[in-house]
């Protein structure tokens, strides 16, 4: 059962990856380079954990430099080494491609709407959640674009959470973070904050292991109108 919301909180840091984005367009670039697509997943879980892996040893290593040399590996056996470059490439691409999920957009307007800031925090670059955000037409509503890049530490590391509190001067009691990730969920509880964990697939399978969210909803659309 979610904990009882007694009042808004006055910033939303909202994930990125998966959490607004839809990246089942990966999946198809990864078959126009004759992979399977369903390695797409594994490929990104594989990426987080070992970004996760550096943080606990002070490196914070770059989203997009993690990305092309897990690739490299995933598809050495199927891309020829004269090729092997072009298809990585290819696959990355599509970061800069990618659509929201139907309900983001409408749920980004609808949470703006109720006077809350809005900003992201990723495990990526930016300039990817500018385009995505872009691409959808409501970057105008987000106050910032916030990345573990400046942090210097990924995501759950507290010290991530918290750059994004300093930028914006909201404490973490005031905040809530919103993802699809548990990990990321989990991490933003342990540092002070709220958080909505957003279960898009209606499973309801919420790790145990993890510290419980604020807030489960289906959508951003159901936690706009679950914080209204």
């Amino acid at each position: 059962m979610d904990a009882l919301v007694p009042d808004r909180p006055r910033l939303i840091v909202l994930d990125v990856n998966e959490t607004l984005s839809d990246m089942a367009p990966i999946g198809d670039r990864l078959a126009d380079v004759g992979a399977d697509r369903a390695l797409a997943p594994v490929w990104f879980s594989g990426l987080l954990r070992d970004g996760f892996a550096l943080t606990v040893h002070a490196e914070n290593p770059t989203f997009a430099d993690l990305a092309a040399d897990g690739l490299s590996r995933l598809l050495a056996p199927t891309s020829p080494a004269a090729r092997l470059d072009d298809d990585v490439a290819h696959v990355l691409a599509g970061f800069g491609a990618l659509p929201c999920h139907p309900d983001v957009v409408d749920g980004i307007g609808a949470l703006a709407d109720l006077g809350i800031r809005l900003v992201t925090l990723t495990n990526g670059a930016t300039a990817v959640a500018d385009g995505l955000l872009g691409r959808a037409g409501v970057r105008d509503r987000l106050d910032a674009l916030l990345s573990v890049e400046q942090a210097g530490v990924w995501k759950p590391d507290a010290r991530a959470y918290a750059y994004a509190l300093e930028q914006c001067g909201v404490a973490a009691a005031d905040a809530m973070l919103v993802a699809v990730h548990p990990w990321d969920t989990d991490g933003a509880v342990r540092a002070g904050m709220r958080a909505a964990w957003i279960d898009r697939a209606g499973s309801g399978a919420y790790p145990s292991y993890f510290r419980a969210p604020t807030i489960t909803a289906g959508s951003l659309v159901e936690l706009a109108e679950r914080l209204g």
